[in-house]
Formats: structure tokens, C-alpha cells, sequence
């Protein structure tokens, strides 16, 4: 019996069909996506979305909504008093610039810029202004507010392109104003951003996120950081964009103890990562009265393809919230800021988020604003440009604060 069996055996694996050649080379990732990622976005229901939930009640949607965007984010880092000391102020026209430092959480002590009018009479309006990422970590706050004079000899450190003889990058060196300047004129179109809503009558407060300006790497600034920065969190028990996210917050109530703000009257403004930053406040944090975002606006459908750059990984990881696409896609979540008003503008020739992409987070925003009968506080706009925030932009988000903020 026991013969017959081993014979059996052997005739089968002898008679077994050879693997195929091709199977054998098969795979199941190109670059960076899984091949199956069209199947994977498929099983995304968004079933806490304002058109899913099947609710009637938009208070309660919207409190489960917040609920489960700050339970994604979480665990929030332990608060401390702020201690607050401002490190040296310098006179510009209209207003000033405080250099500032506070501990932002019981993990980390921020360096910041804040401005205040010298016009007008106080309590003023206020904004939390979010510098973008943009790959370029040595500097933070400082592409949103022009250094201080004692500053501008600073010099910051990061890895360049350019390689050492033993093939590695190099470590660059550049004076803190040269790289400012450069920086605003790419991206902002010469203007500081923060200098220019102070001037206009707004304080303004820009922190540096972790891993930016002067909470930067201590060996220089190196793109490949964020992706272990964020590793290292996690298994901590912490994300970075949760980080991120609750500094921002702990920005908005350190504004709010401030005797020249009116904390009835804080908004929120940012660009590239910035404005992905400024939505995501306006939703977590009901202190903020409106929020303008200018260039991140897109649909988890539209981003996640075999082009686009989010698929890259490496600087998605400062916007990634564990576990909150389960539940919400990106414009379901901007829109638990309703029926605040929020201005959300694109460029036409953003090759970081398709059009098509933007248009359909804008109709899912809109439709949320719409039940509230608030649709007109939603202000959504494609201009003509590639990723960048410029003077016109600039002008429009003024008119649209001045509106929201200064009546």
C-alpha cells in the first residue's frame, strides 16, 4: 500500500506542468504602486462622506466627521504653557516683526515670526500662515516672512545635486537671505506673503513645521529624511502630519491669548503643502472662521495613478493621515470646515494635481455647501498657471479675508 503511494507520488510530480517562464518573472509592483492599485481604490467607499452617510442631520455628520479625522490624527502631543518669548522685533512699514519662541507642545519649543500692525487700532484680525514643504527644508516660517536684518548673514545647510568625489551629495551652504529671496521669487512671486497681510492690517503668525527652518535636521536639510522622520513616528505612535496638524492648532490658541487679536476673527492661509495644512485646521479646529487654500485640492482617485507624483511616496508622507481614506477622501474632508468660508484656488497647469481631479473635489465641496444654503462662502477658482502662488492670487485672498475677517 504504502509503495503504491510513494509511486503514485513520484508519477505526479514527474507529470506536474513546468512553471511558466513568464509567471516566474512575473511581479507585482512598478515603480513604487502596487499593480493592483486600481482594484485597491476601487474597495474606497468614503462612507463618512456628506453623500454617503446617508444622514439628515448635518451637525451630527459633521461631529462624527471631526471625531473621526481627530482620532485618525491622533495622538495628539502633550500641551504645556506656551512660555512665550519674544527673542527680537524689528520695525517695517505699518508694522512689526516679532521673532518669537513657545513651546508648541510638551515635545517641542517652535521658533516663529509674529507680525502686528502699528496701524489701526487693536483687537486686529489674525492669520495662521502655513509655509509649504516643497522639498526645501532649510527654511520654514522664512519663505513666508522676510528674515530680520540680524538674520540675513545666517547660513543654512542642506544637501545639494552636486556630488563629492566619492559620489555622495554634498552639504551646500547658503547665506539665509539669498535662499529667502529665491524662494519667494519661485513661488510667491516676489512678495513675502505674511509681510504683505500685515501690511493690510492683519497679524499674522508662521511657525516652522518639524523638519522646516529652525526645527530642522541638525546635519543639514536631506530629502531622504522625511520618509524615516515619518517611519520613526509611527512607531512611536505618532504621525507626522498628526504633528503637524496639532501645532497648527496649538498656533491658533496661542494667537487667541494674544490681547492685540481678536479671537473671534482668525483665519488660516497656505500654499502647496501649506494649503493642505490650512484646510485641514479649518476642519479640525473650530476657533478658525475661514480658510483660504492655494494649490492642494484634489481626489485620492485622481492622485493615486501610475504618473502622478504623489505615487513617489517621499514628501506625501508630511500629508499622509493613517487610516483616514477608510473613511473620508480629501474633499470630504475639507468640507467639515462648512459653512465656514473657504477659498480654494488651482492652477490650470498644476501638474501636481490633474485638473480633472480638482474639478471633482470642488463639485463634491460644493454639494456639501450647498445643503447649508451657504454655497456663496465657497469659493472655488482655477487660474491660468502651474503651481505658484501670485500676486493676483494674492490680491483675490485678500478681498476674500477682508470680507470674512474685517467686518
Amino acid at each position: 500500500m504504502i509503495g503504491r503511494l510513494i509511486i503514485t507520488l513520484a508519477l505526479s510530480l514527474c507529470t506536474a506542468p513546468l512553471i511558466n517562464a513568464q509567471e516566474a518573472e512575473s511581479y507585482g509592483v512598478e515603480k513604487a504602486m502596487p499593480l493592483s492599485y486600481q482594484k485597491i481604490k476601487a474597495t474606497l467607499s468614503y462612507p463618512l462622506s456628506w453623500e454617503k452617510s446617508g444622514r439628515k442631520n448635518f451637525d451630527r455628520w459633521k461631529e462624527q466627521g471631526v471625531k473621526k479625522l481627530l482620532e485618525c490624527l491622533s495622538p495628539a502631543p502633550p500641551i504645556v504653557p506656551f512660555n512665550l518669548k519674544v527673542l527680537e522685533t524689528e520695525q517695517r512699514n505699518g508694522y512689526s516683526v516679532e521673532k518669537i519662541a513657545f513651546n508648541i507642545s510638551a515635545f517641542d519649543r517652535a521658533s516663529a515670526y509674529l507680525l502686528i500692525p502699528t496701524i489701526g487700532k487693536a483687537p486686529y484680525p489674525a492669520i495662521v500662515l502655513m509655509h509649504d514643504h516643497g522639498a526645501k527644508f532649510s527654511i520654514g516660517k522664512e519663505k513666508m516672512v522676510r528674515p530680520l536684518k540680524s538674520e540675513e548673514k545666517r547660513i543654512i545647510s542642506e544637501y545639494g545635486k552636486k556630488l563629492s568625489p566619492n559620489g555622495k551629495p554634498q552639504l551646500e551652504q547658503t547665506p539665509l537671505i539669498e535662499a529667502t529671496d529665491q524662494w519667494v521669487k519661485a513661488c510667491y512671486d516676489g512678495t513675502y506673503v505674511g509681510d504683505y497681510f500685515a501690511s493690510k492690517g492683519y497679524i499674522v503668525l508662521v511657525t516652522d513645521a518639524l523638519l522646516w527652518g529652525e526645527r530642522g535636521r541638525k546635519d543639514g536639510s536631506d530629502y531622504n529624511a522625511q520618509e524615516a522622520l515619518a517611519c520613526n513616528l509611527q512607531q512611536m505612535g505618532y504621525s507626522w502630519c498628526g504633528i503637524m496638524t496639532f501645532d497648527d492648532i496649538s498656533s491658533v490658541n496661542l494667537l487667541k491669548g494674544l490681547p492685540q487679536v481678536d479671537k473671534d476673527r482668525i483665519g488660516t492661509l497656505g500654499f502647496s503643502m501649506g494649503a493642505h495644512r490650512a484646510w485641514m485646521l479649518s476642519s479640525a479646529c473650530k476657533d478658525i472662521k475661514a480658510g483660504a487654500a492655494i494649490c492642494w485640492m484634489n481626489t485620492t482617485d485622481s492622485l493615486m495613478t501610475m504618473t502622478n507624483n504623489q505615487n513617489k511616496g517621499g514628501s506625501a508622507w508630511s500629508m499622509l493621515v493613517p487610516g483616514l481614506v477608510n473613511y473620508m477622501d480629501y474633499p470630504d474632508v475639507a468640507a467639515l470646515a462648512c459653512p465656514k468660508p473657504m477659498l480654494f484656488f488651482n492652477g490650470l497647469k498644476d501638474k501636481l494635481f490633474p485638473v480633472g481631479g480638482v474639478k471633482d473635489a470642488y463639485q463634491t465641496m460644493h454639494k456639501v455647501w450647498k445643503s447649508r444654503g451657504a454655497d456663496d462662502r465657497l469659493i472655488t477658482k482655477f487660474f491660468d498657471g502651474p503651481h505658484f502662488f501670485s500676486k493676483p492670487m494674492q490680491e483675490e485672498v485678500l478681498l476674500f479675508f477682508d470680507k470674512y475677517l474685517k467686518k
